[in-house]
């Protein structure tokens, strides 16, 4: 028998954990100057497993793909949620981090009995919660949810880039590179970059802010809707 410090820690059984379903956390796009962050909440079914799920920034994006829509068939439950660039400009990227995270699970259409987030940091949830550092690599369950965010946001990113091609968000997904600079520096900010993150507010001091009307914003699921100051989208999955 393998010693118990071999063991993964995550893998652990813990005797005082209740038996019950237990949902894996995690986000995408905390670093981008860009978009809203994305939340996802997972409950897997033992049953019916997935081969291959891992951090989502391991994999490729057409393997990404496949397993995001692996995880919508097999999960027992999943749902994404977002906070919005007014809402990471008012309240700051870990508190937003948080409301996505929080938004997640509360979205789920059954309830955890544990919920495993990756990271140091938990949002404030109803449930018990452990976070779990490189968890994304470590808990299936949070290694989907990782799929799902990153997977959703940079779809996001895709419709955003038909928006607003001249600063190349399909490529660098909102991330700070120096093609994106390049484009803040000529262009300005436009309406989804985040204000409070130095970059974008270099932009706007120079007096560079782009003077462009807000179009229909491309949701985390796909779909189109009108600007709104608070831009919560969340969208819930099930086996049919």
């Amino acid at each position: 028998m393998r010693s118990r410090k071999s063991l993964p820690p995550e893998q652990a059984a813990l005797p005082w954990h209740p038996p019950g379903l237990v949902a894996g956390v995690d986000e995408a796009g905390r670093g981008p100057l860009a978009g809203p962050v994305v939340a996802a909440a997972v409950i897997l079914d033992d049953q019916n497993p997935i081969a291959g799920l891992a951090d989502s920034k391991t994999l490729t994006a057409a393997r990404r793909e496949a397993l995001y829509d692996e995880i919508r068939a097999k999960a027992l439950c999943c749902a994404v949620a977002e906070a919005s660039v007014q809402e990471i400009d008012t309240i700051n990227i870990l508190q937003a981090t948080m409301l996505a995270m929080q938004r997640a699970v509360q979205g789920l259409r059954l309830k955890p009995v544990r919920v495993l987030v990756d990271g140091n940091r938990l949002p404030v949830l109803e449930v018990p919660a452990d976070a779990i550092v490189k968890g994304d690599a470590l808990v299936q369950a949070i290694s989907a949810a990782s799929i799902l965010a990153k997977v959703t946001r940079d779809r996001w990113c895709a419709q955003l880039h038909l928006e607003y091609p001249q600063y190349g968000f399909a490529g660098h997904k909102g991330y700070g590179t120096a093609e994106h600079m390049a484009a803040l520096q000529q262009h300005g900010a436009c309406p989804h970059h985040r204000r409070s993150f130095s970059p974008v507010a270099a932009a706007l001091v120079r007096g560079n802010a782009a003077v462009l009307p807000m179009p229909a914003v491309p949701t985390v699921n796909g779909s189109h809707a009108l600007p709104a100051p608070q831009g919560l989208v969340r969208a819930e999955w099930q086996p049919a």
